[in-house]
């Protein structure tokens, strides 16, 4: 579980076929190995570690979901370690499941920062809602606006100095995690349209059951 506030910018040091190589900093305190790790966002499980540094194995399902496999030597990734339970949440519930990924369509100036659009699959449109929360490359962030086939993001100076997001530019992949709550929403509308029976309202504590009083 982790919170889309990213803890540092790593640069990515090794890539193999089934393993990437970061060089990090602050992200190496208290780090293990087999612990989990978000790389843009997508969830990794730390393999090794080395004194400025470590390596995390990478999944063809990864491949597939998410914008690793675009990486090359020297550029720089998002890293947020793992929450700890009983930390601040700064940001909102990121799992480091990507669900796919967008493409930064423009970016404009505005007062106190710059506003991203940018485009989202056909499938997770129903979960971005205006003012909702949404993952970018692991960042939180607010929806500012959306349309049929993408949303729009405002970033603020200090978002864009400590992460990635301020060096993105029109054209580049982006990894997107829409809110895990609006996809736990959509799936019991889903089923209440379907299925919305006496049996349904009880297994979700919507009736007192039979010894109520």
């Amino acid at each position: 579980m982790f919170t889309g506030i990213i803890e540092e910018i790593g640069i990515v040091k090794g890539i193999g076929r089934d393993r990437l190589a970061f060089e990090v900093v602050e992200a190496l305190e208290g780090m293990r190995e087999g612990d989990s790790i978000a790389v843009n966002g997508a969830c990794l499980t730390v393999v090794s570690l080395e004194k400025r540094g470590f390596s995390a194995n990478i999944t063809a399902e990864t491949l597939r979901r998410t914008n690793l496999g675009g990486l090359h030597r020297d550029d720089r990734v998002n890293l947020e370690r793992a929450l700890v339970l009983g930390g601040r949440l700064g940001g909102h519930l990121v799992l480091g499941h990507v669900d796919d990924t967008g493409e930064v369509m423009d970016i404009k100036g505005e007062e106190g920062g710059q506003v991203m659009r940018i485009s989202a699959p056909a499938k997770l449109m129903p979960y971005i809602v205006d003012k909702g929360s949404i993952a970018v490359d692991g960042v939180s962030l607010t929806v500012a606006a959306f349309e049929a086939f993408s949303f729009s993001v405002s970033l603020a100076p200090y978002t864009m100095e400590k992460t990635t997001l301020g060096v993105r530019r029109p054209g580049d992949v982006v990894n997107l995690e829409t809110d895990v709550i609006a996809k736990y929403i959509e799936r019991l509308k889903e089923r209440s349209r379907s299925e919305l029976t006496f049996e349904f309202l009880s297994e979700y504590g919507f009736t007192g059951g039979a010894d109520a009083g």
